[in-house]
């Protein structure tokens, strides 16, 4: 009963500062976070042997860095995004992390490209589970008027992650090189020893992750929230939404409208996949991508006739979509500068492995966290004083890196000249710039739908960083260097991206206010007991 009564004061009165046990979980989460991309990264500063040992070229990079993880990634984080919105995250985010850990570590007994992105779609499945569990968490951790702040810390994980990952990859793969030239123990040689050497690790902090509590949902808001009494139920149907032939019996259960308009759909991702196909020859590439858009809309239809305000709170909301989908286009031209840099620096500036990781690495992680740490504070103070505010954040994200990467990606390698150093400096800062984006984006999604849609809010934002950024990025950026011979007019060809991003964050601007004032108004209209 004191629980209970304690749980009616807090929601009466919710608090505005956090508690230090939610700083202290925020720090495991930030350590889960920099884990995640040491995992998702560490390709880009192997590249090089990659291609010389497995027969690869920029394309096949992108794809593997890009595509083969991120369609995966973004597809299973829709069920595992609603399974967090119904059963216990901790539980969750430690069996995600065990999973991709263990999968990162197999990446090095790849003996192909298939092999490889077959450990790649491995590793995207299990780190599915990070976002949704950690952004709900958070957002039950930490007050409203904190949450862009604590949501941007656990995000500058992903610059750490990204850093260190070359800092280890590039040290471990020139060491083990030069001690064992002719391979090492059990004939491993030195990217095998990379990918296992940062994939093991990850085992232990998952042990240390299942020791975190479980927030009430919803209690810091004021709203708590019932756990539901069959979580996986919804696991399973967002599951069967999103894999064929599953989706056409789904749609046919619907009606035969929904099942013509579902093959309409199949039909002409199909169409529009064959002529990519035929246009680049990059079959892998575009089967990964029509799939994965599809699966998406299969999955918002299914989503529109089992949780209606759901459905309206995301896929019907002005606000939500354009906002996920400029910060999307962010994250196309940071994850392309961020996936060829090392590569360029090795390459076209001719430096060594142990050089790139640790500039490269080094100088990034630091950018990555102090732009994504300013921006969350700024994106936070804004929203103080406009209720979109922090889009304003997400613009200057979008348009502040496109000098700094012309800059960094136009830099020759001439002898004595210090080209290495002005490529760092201008591919950190452009790093820095487009990291405040990150923070400001996230918690508007978080703040325009219920407590109960934090899981699925946080999947449908990824999806947007995923297959509009992660999955097309990196990939049209390889693939245009590969055809070109040139990766300086690959990296540089994703400039053409920006006016997209700014209309949708226009859009954006003009409709969150009106969007985060009428959430629970919405919800009602739509079926939901608030």
């Amino acid at each position: 009963m004191a629980d209970s009564n304690s749980a009616s004061d807090d929601a009466i009165t919710p608090p505005t500062k956090a508690s230090p046990y939610a700083w202290y979980a925020l720090g495991i989460l930030f350590l889960v976070y920099v884990l995640n991309f040491i995992d998702r990264q560490i390709i880009t500063i192997l590249a090089p042997d990659l291609k010389r040992d497995l027969g690869l070229d920029d394309a096949d990079i992108g794809f593997l860095y890009g595509t083969a993880f991120a369609v995966f990634y973004a597809l299973f984080g829709i069920p595992l995004g609603r399974l967090a919105d119904a059963w216990h995250r901790v539980r969750l985010l430690t069996v995600g992390l065990a999973i991709w850990s263990a999968m990162t570590a197999v990446s090095g007994l790849a003996a192909n490209r298939y092999q490889l992105a077959a450990a790649r779609m491995g590793v995207g499945i299990g780190e599915a589970t990070a976002g949704p569990s950690a952004y709900s968490l958070i957002s039950d951790l930490f007050p409203k008027n904190m949450r862009g702040t604590a949501l941007a810390i656990y995000s500058a994980g992903l610059y750490f992650g990204g850093g260190i990952s070359l800092m280890i990859g590039g040290f471990i793969v020139e060491g083990w090189n030069e001690a064992y030239p002719g391979g090492g123990p059990f004939g491993l040689v030195g990217w095998q020893a990379a990918f296992m050497a940062v994939g093991i690790p990850g085992l232990l902090l998952a042990a240390w992750v299942a020791t975190l509590r479980e927030p009430v949902r919803g209690l810091v808001d004021g709203i708590p929230t019932q756990a539901s009494p069959t979580p996986f139920k919804g696991f399973f149907e967002e599951l069967f939404a999103i894999i064929p032939p599953f989706t056409l019996i789904s749609a046919a259960l619907r009606g035969s409208r929904a099942f013509l308009i579902n093959a309409g759909a199949i039909a002409i991702l199909g169409l529009v996949a064959a002529a990519m196909i035929s246009l680049t020859g990059a079959t892998l590439q575009w089967i990964c991508v029509a799939f994965g858009y599809y699966a998406v809309f299969s999955w918002a239809s299914s989503l529109k006739s089992r949780d209606r305000p759901t459905f309206g709170l995301i896929w019907e909301s002005k606000a939500f979509l354009a906002t996920i989908l400029g910060y999307g286009t962010v994250a196309f031209l940071s994850y392309a500068s961020s996936a060829f840099a090392p590569i360029y620096a090795l390459e076209v500036l001719g430096e060594d492995a142990g050089t790139v990781g640790l500039w490269v690495g080094g100088c990034g992680a630091l950018a990555g966290f102090l732009g994504v740490i300013l921006g969350g504070r700024m994106s936070d103070w804004l929203r103080q004083r406009n209720e979109a505010g922090r889009i304003l954040v997400v613009i200057f994200g979008l348009i502040a890196p496109i000098l700094p990467i012309i800059i960094a990606f136009t830099t020759q390698s001439e002898p004595g000249s210090g080209d290495f150093v002005r490529f760092v400096f201008f591919a950190s800062l452009a790093g820095l710039l487009a990291s405040s984006a990150l923070g400001a984006a996230a918690a508007t999604t978080q703040d325009l739908v219920l407590p109960r849609m934090r899981g699925t809010a946080t999947a449908t934002f990824f999806l947007a960083t995923t297959l509009v950024g992660l999955a097309l990025g990196p990939y049209m950026a390889g693939q245009v260097s590969a055809m070109t011979g040139n990766l300086a007019t690959g990296v540089l060809s994703t400039l053409v991206i920006v006016p997209v991003g700014l209309a949708a964050l226009l859009v954006a601007y003009r409709s969150v206010p009106a969007a985060a004032a009428s959430v629970v108004e919405r919800a009602r209209d739509a079926g939901e007991s608030v």
